[in-house]
């Protein structure tokens, strides 16, 4: 019993500094509401404009009228938060490295997106979405509590309230799309 409570102990006082060094593809950071590192966040966000901006592109062509407004809305902000990032790397305040390519995670949706149609494109574009915008929240609210860099931190506080009308805007796809067909899921 003794050595299960030093045991549980070690790992209480333990678990912030290894969720600190996890990357934020674990999930841990954020379940234990850590702010990511400045070349995390770096690397997720650039890895999810990318991602908005070519799953909206294929909504623009598939997708319903109100997925296609959407997804135009996504690809003028993401283009813009894609800049202002790209800015703050470039310019020097932020030191880290940006992807040049989406990751398998992010590809692997973006190619499920492309070999669904109807119904089952909209079904996973909007589940997508509103994943994707709650995880860019909860990622941008915990760097701007808590990142380490302060010209970071502060972009990060001035683009969340956008993220978060993205999320509410997202939420909404479902609400206007058509009852599926036979062989459709909704």
């Amino acid at each position: 019993m003794r050595r299960t409570m030093i045991a549980t102990a070690c790992m209480l006082v333990a678990a912030p500094a290894f969720a600190q060094s996890v990357g934020e593809k674990t999930g841990v950071n954020s379940m234990l509401g850590v702010s990511p590192s400045t070349a995390d966040f770096v690397k997720e966000v650039a890895l999810s404009d990318m991602f908005e901006i070519e799953a909206s592109k294929l909504a623009q062509q598939k997708g319903t009228a109100q997925e296609k407004t959407f997804a135009a809305q996504m690809v003028t902000d993401h283009t813009k938060t894609s800049t202002e990032l790209k800015g703050l790397v470039s310019g020097g305040k932020v030191k880290a490295e940006l992807p040049t390519a989406l990751d398998g995670s992010h590809q692997s949706k973006l190619d499920k997106l492309k070999g669904a149609s109807g119904n089952d494109f909209s079904a996973d574009f909007n589940s997508i979405q509103v994943s994707a915008h709650k995880d860019a929240v909860d990622l941008f609210e915990r760097y701007a509590k808590g990142g380490d860099n302060a010209d970071l931190k502060a972009w990060a506080g001035k683009t969340l309230p956008a993220l978060k009308h993205h999320l509410e805007m997202a939420q909404n796809l479902d609400k206007a799309r058509p009852a599926p067909t036979v062989g459709e899921r909704r």
